[in-house]
């Protein structure tokens, strides 16, 4: 089957490959705010790049905001690959290192300009950035547009662009999604997946295999500790009906510490007591118990352990009986297991995967995904001490974790086979082009459809692939696992009824370009 090329005189020939679901999500978003879900690996920067050169070729100027500047760098070089020379110079490049005078003459002169948008807020509250100078925004990640994130207040400030927004997904929760749509003014959501008609051409087949794994006696063990301590502070809080059951979960409790003022308040009158100190206390135990708990399902002795000596360093409402009653013993049982070379059953279940399915295989590409860092390295460390060709991903945080020029090198590395393992976070869900993996693996499980989706897509775009979800039986980790993909089964039915609603909104705020014409280029 011959390639069909996308043409247009200011893409470089037979540059990129033409596919009719980017051109026609496209054409939707020349002529309405768009936001664009697409799945990772399917080619959001095409489509960007599609919109920006039409903006370029009729005189106007666009931005492309993505929320780090690995990702902006990115967006920046795969504009001037396929852009034609010629015009390579309209492209600029505006991050927080950028000098101010640098970036004072690209906000006045740059056709495109791929920046992080917290600089381009700045600049604008400065008075040195118009935001109405430009015709197109493009907001890359764009689930992150709610609340105060900067991307709202961006959209906030612009009058007539084009806005046209990308993610891999959606929450869940209708009420979410019309705040991001709002904030972005989106008119339109188009949506595509793995299983639309005109994306099928374009992936192969990935098979998800779900892994069990079950905790050991001496896990058991630490892990009754963790939640006998987490159940004594429920139970207290039930008491005080602030909850109604023990099975409360993380989210709900954080909930309670918002409105802890006003439920205190209540608390006392109703009682007649001075119960503050006591409650407080309890849930903000339970609410790092529960994490504890997390840790140590999900990623093993050497998190919890890392997490208690965090922890124990802190000052805080609870802490001094966490560290010294609470979470004492599970910790002394942890760091001698850690210390006698006992690891989480995860870990030898993955280096029993990995020893099937790459040692044997030059050309196999794995991508291992684990939310902590302490897990990364934990992961990196054991793999590269029985022989495997292993890289880490990591973000930076202050002084911890690795620089933009060392997460392009370690991605570059991997996508050169001198590594065919990475270890990533979240960094690596997000966006990096990271090379094609014939195996992704899900050390451990979020309740959340968009990390789910984003680490799916890292395999079965050029070649089959598979995704292994280790789980560890009858935890936390096991109820993460079917809440996201009860929340990927939902997605859809949230999108359709978001689009009705914007359907039915007025159809005069709509804008168009050049006098209503229609831009069709792609036609």
């Amino acid at each position: 089957m011959s390639i069909e090329w996308i043409e247009h005189r200011l893409i470089k020939s037979k540059s990129l490959e033409k596919r009719e679901y980017q051109v026609n999500i496209a054409k939707v978003a020349l002529n309405r705010n768009t936001l664009v879900v697409l799945p990772t690996g399917l080619g959001k920067t095409t489509i960007a790049l599609l919109l920006a050169v039409e903006m370029l070729d009729k005189g106007k100027r666009s931005m492309i905001f993505a929320p780090t500047r690995v990702l902006v760098n990115q967006h920046y070089n795969f504009f001037k690959e396929h852009i034609i020379e010629d015009k390579e110079d309209d492209i600029a490049l505006v991050t927080g290192s950028s000098p101010l005078h640098e970036r004072e003459e690209v906000w006045s002169t740059a056709s495109i300009v791929c920046s992080t948008p917290q600089v381009a807020l700045n600049d604008a509250n400065r008075g040195i950035l118009s935001i109405d100078d430009f015709s197109l925004l493009m907001f890359d990640e764009a689930h992150r547009a709610v609340g105060d994130y900067a991307y709202t207040m961006l959209a906030r400030l612009s009058n007539n662009a084009r806005i046209v927004g990308f993610t891999a997904t959606l929450p869940d929760n209708k009420d979410k999604v019309i705040e991001l749509a709002g904030n972005l003014k989106i008119e339109r959501i188009e949506v595509r997946s793995e299983d639309s008609l005109d994306v099928r051409a374009y992936i192969k087949d990935t098979k998800v295999e779900f892994v069990e794994v079950e905790l050991t006696t001496l896990f058991k063990d630490i892990r009754g500790h963790i939640l006998n301590a987490l159940n004594s502070k429920l139970e207290l809080l039930r008491s005080y009906n602030i909850i109604d059951s023990l099975r409360v979960s993380a989210r709900d409790l954080i909930r309670i510490g918002d409105e802890l003022d006003v439920i205190l308040a209540k608390v006392n009158e109703t009682y007649n007591t001075n119960a503050s100190k006591e409650i407080a206390e309890a849930l903000y135990s339970a609410i790092r118990l529960n994490h504890a708990l997390k840790v140590l399902d999900t990623q093993g002795l050497v998190a919890f352990t890392s997490f208690y000596e965090r922890l124990s360093e802190r000052r805080g409402l609870g802490v001094k009986t966490l560290v010294n009653h609470d979470l004492k013993y599970a910790y002394e049982l942890a760091r001698g297991a850690e210390i006698s070379g006992i690891e989480h059953p995860k870990l030898s279940k993955l280096v029993e995967i990995l020893d099937a399915n790459v040692k044997s295989n030059n050309n196999a590409r794995v991508l291992i995904f684990t939310s902590y860092r302490d897990s990364v390295y934990a992961i990196y460390n054991k793999l590269k001490e029985l022989g495997f060709r292993v890289g880490y991903l990591i973000g930076k945080s202050g002084t911890v974790g690795l620089r933009q020029d060392e997460q392009l090198s370690m991605v570059s590395k991997f996508r050169d086979g001198e590594y065919n393992i990475l270890v990533a976070t979240s960094v690596g869900e997000e966006g990096l082009d990271i090379a094609e993996c014939n195996l992704v693996i899900f050390y451990d499980n979020v309740p959340s459809a968009i990390r789910f989706v984003q680490r799916k897509g890292r395999t079965g775009r050029r070649m089959s692939g598979r995704v292994i979800v280790l789980v560890t039986k009858d935890t936390i980790d096991e109820a993460y696992y079917w809440i996201s993909r009860k929340k990927v089964k939902e997605v859809n039915k949230v999108v359709g009824i978001v689009n009705s609603i914007l359907a039915n909104k007025d159809a005069g705020k709509r804008h168009n370009y050049d006098n209503g014409k229609r831009l069709d280029y792609f036609l």
